[in-house]
């Protein structure tokens, strides 16, 4: 069902505030790795199970998500949803109390089962609630929701519980066992505060959707439209823009996760301080919302989703070479420069990868929904390979080229389609 220009405004905004929800608490993690990494006692490779714990989830999720929001509708899904994720902030007290890296990975499972509902129902709604031909601009306005939200959030998150993490790191290093074990028991103890204030927020945001006036959107009547084109179809499988599709947003979401998640760690191991290493997930989050910004003006009017995202790729491709064959803080930049080259790979892969499903549309949503497992998968090989002496962290990032070159070829493949 496609609303009327008058009638699109309302949800949008709904959206918009729900959008920087999602990157608020998605990019947390970006802040919460190098944190637990000392709190917990970690390598690269343990502390990146914070961002497998976390998109796991919408691997493991998504189909029973699809199947919830049928019960309930979009919107008491979406209440369901904030309610689940305030659930799993709460999950962070008892970890923290007793510093247990593994509470602190099922809370991460259980904020993200929670968006995993609440994306599994706003990606559909966004693109169908208006012209499938501008759905990247409608989806880069809520990006920048999302990375506004991102670029504030780990600032935010290191200010409180990194505040005074060199120090701290050098203390650590001369201190006998048991007071190690205070002093990391305390540390572990700051975030306790700021995820009871989510907790609240989240629920109150669920008792907001409740009761707004964010209409019922009826995906078969979009469904309907192609009945009649794919009547022979019998399988999502049969749609090579959506089989293709799955494959590349797993692989965008793993290269944005590694661009965003691994620059603190990556800046310490170029000589940076923790002091300006923690803040360095905002780069790449600041420099996607400029990537969000020239979509809403470029696209559809001045070039096409497949050719934005083929130009997203090149660029990824180019920006990751540089960043591997150069050092410190020049190295860096163009790590935080991804950013910039991963912003319309979102709102043009989805759209390509949706449209014209017919009544696949909503087991399709939850395909690539389930995609979203590349953020789980492919930090956790950068961070086995940064860990291996022989290879290290800069040379890690080679694990971005073939994303990336897969991802040029499903945009010329999907112009043809």
């Amino acid at each position: 069902m496609e609303l009327k220009s008058k009638q699109v405004i309302s949800p949008i905004i709904i959206l918009g505030a729900l959008f920087f929800i999602f990157g608020f608490v998605t990019w947390l993690n970006g802040a919460l790795i190098p944190y637990l990494k000392i709190a917990c006692e970690l390598n690269t490779f343990e502390s990146l199970l914070v961002a497998f714990a976390f998109y796991i989830s919408y691997f493991v999720m998504a189909l029973p998500s699809s199947w919830v929001l049928k019960k309930t509708g979009f919107r008491k899904g979406m209440m369901y949803g904030l309610l689940v994720m305030a659930i799993g902030a709460l999950i962070f007290i008892p970890a923290a109390v007793t510093r247990t890296y593994g509470l602190f990975l099922t809370g991460l499972f259980v904020i993200g089962t929670g968006l995993s509902i609440l994306q599994t129902a706003s990606n559909p709604y966004i693109t169908i609630v208006g012209p499938i031909e501008s759905a990247a601009k409608r989806i880069s306005i809520m990006g920048i929701c999302n990375k506004v939200a991102g670029v504030i959030a780990p600032v935010i998150l290191s200010t409180i519980v990194l505040a005074d993490a060199d120090t701290l790191v050098k203390e650590l290093s001369m201190m006998a066992p048991e007071m190690q074990t205070v002093r990391l028991d305390e540390l572990a103890t700051r975030v306790i505060l700021p995820y009871c204030v989510m907790a609240g927020i989240l629920t109150g945001l669920s008792l907001m959707i409740y009761f707004s006036p964010l209409p019922e959107i009826d995906t078969t009547e979009n469904e309907e439209k192609f009945d009649d084109q794919h009547s022979e179809k019998t399988s999502v499988m049969q749609f090579p823009n959506l089989v293709l599709g799955v494959v590349a947003l797993f692989l965008y979401v793993g290269a944005e996760v590694i661009a965003g998640d691994t620059i603190g760690s990556y800046g310490q191991s170029q000589g940076i301080a923790l002091s300006e290493a923690k803040y360095f997930t905002s780069f790449t989050l600041a420099a996607m919302v400029i990537g969000y910004i020239i979509g809403i003006f470029t696209i559809p009017k001045i070039i096409s989703q497949s050719k934005a995202l083929a130009f997203s790729a090149l660029t990824g491709i180019i920006f990751s070479l540089v960043a591997i064959n150069t050092t410190g803080y020049t190295s860096v930049l163009f790590i935080a420069l991804l950013g910039l080259a991963n912003a319309l790979m979102w709102p043009a892969i989805w759209p390509l990868a949706i449209n014209g499903l017919g009544k696949f549309t909503s087991t399709g949503s939850a395909l690539l929904i389930m995609a979203i497992a590349g953020g789980a998968l492919l930090p956790l090989l950068y961070g086995y390979l940064a860990d291996m002496p022989q290879i290290g962290h800069s040379a890690a990032y080679w694990v971005l080229v073939p994303c990336y070159g897969f991802i040029l070829f499903y945009s010329m493949r999907s112009s043809k389609i």
